[in-house]
């Protein structure tokens, strides 16, 4: 018997990408056993974190890196670390930030939401956010006036598919205009694991990243960049990150799960997600009423999605949500979006069959 029939609750199918409230993604076998090892054992949390620094620099290229308990928990954090460093007396205040540069600049394109606000993910550090231009543009007049106080902390940036539509902000160049306030540059690249590497290059200081959902490690996230920057990560476990402290099972799945992506051919991944998608938008366009085409990352993931235009969008998503097994699915006003990654090609078919009926 299955863990979903012994447990009484349905077996989804999870069209709509690495989403929360479905779970994320799916963990490998030797992921999965190598939490299961490690969850009747004890460690030294601080030499296993240690182990996860040296792990994701070696996996990344970074200079260092912690595992803290998810993507948003790792924004507050990082915000704490750069108003109050290692300062063990700034790092109990928080979120008392009286006597600290406590303000967060982001392009107002960068506030997302991602069942949480990013907005309220810095603000529970303490910090004040300011924000950067507008939705559809911030110059870099826009940044470095925003910049300019010396109440500034530092520069949040996010990578996204959520980033509001309009001109991108030049990454690298934003992170150049902190560094030229002497303040430091943070990434939230949540989804964005296989882009590690070019979110790096641009010399952020620090980039967040999701390990549960592209690299498949239990939940966690992961602070990867400067040295010096994520120790001050470190330092907030005796502060506000200790209730958003990384648990045993989760670093040693991270662990597990950076040895399996470096062992891995990417290419040939990201070949097999590309035909899955393509041959499904195919077979789904040959559909009555349904129009199939394909909707790269904008965010530049490698990862590739299949639009269905079709007349009621809402009424179809909630008839595929009804039935058994139930299939979720990202809903447009004119569109389905939906991510094939993780799913069987037994589980496409059920997508397909499901559209038929």
């Amino acid at each position: 018997m299955g863990i979903h029939k012994q447990l009484g609750v349905a077996n989804a199918i999870n069209a709509s990408g690495t989403a929360t409230p479905l779970g994320v993604s799916r963990s490998s076998p030797a992921v999965a056993a190598a939490v299961a090892a490690a969850l009747p054992e004890f460690f030294v949390m601080e030499e296993l974190a240690d182990l996860a620094s040296a792990s994701i620099a070696k996996a990344t290229g970074a200079e260092a890196g912690a595992v803290v308990h998810c993507t948003a928990a790792a924004t507050t954090i990082a915000i704490a670390a750069a108003m109050a460093g290692t300062d063990p007396a700034r790092v109990a205040a928080l979120p008392d930030t009286t006597c600290l540069p406590n303000q967060v600049v982001l392009p107002a394109g960068h506030a997302v939401d991602y069942g949480q606000s990013n907005l309220q993910a810095v603000r529970l550090a303490g910090a004040q956010v300011v924000l950067a231009g507008s939705a559809e543009r911030c110059s870099p007049d826009d940044l470095a006036e925003a910049l300019a106080s010396p109440d500034v902390a530092c520069l949040s940036l996010v990578s996204s598919r959520l980033v509001q539509p309009g001109e991108p902000v030049d990454l690298a160049e934003a992170v150049r205009a902190a560094h030229r306030r002497g303040v430091p540059a943070i990434i939230d690249g949540a989804a964005q694991f296989p882009r590690i590497g070019e979110l790096l290059a641009t010399g952020a200081d620090a980039v967040l990243i999701s390990g549960q959902k592209y690299l498949g490690s239990p939940t966690a996230g992961l602070v990867v960049g400067a040295r010096e920057f994520v120790a001050a990560v470190r330092a907030q476990n005796s502060g506000i990150g200790r209730g958003m402290k990384p648990t045993k099972e989760a670093i040693v799945g991270v662990l597990a799960a950076l040895d399996e992506w470096q062992a891995a051919d990417h290419d040939a991944w990201i070949a097999t997600e590309a035909a899955k998608v393509e041959a499904f938008a195919r077979k789904a366009s040959g559909l009555p009423g349904i129009e199939a085409r394909l909707w790269p990352d904008p965010a530049g993931l490698p990862v590739t999605r299949a639009v269905l235009t079709v007349d009621d969008p809402a009424g179809l998503a909630a008839r595929l949500r009804a039935g058994d097994p139930p299939i979720y699915v990202m809903v447009r006003p004119d569109s389905l979006v939906l991510e094939l990654v993780s799913l069987t090609d037994d589980e496409v078919t059920t997508i397909l069959d499901r559209l038929v009926d």
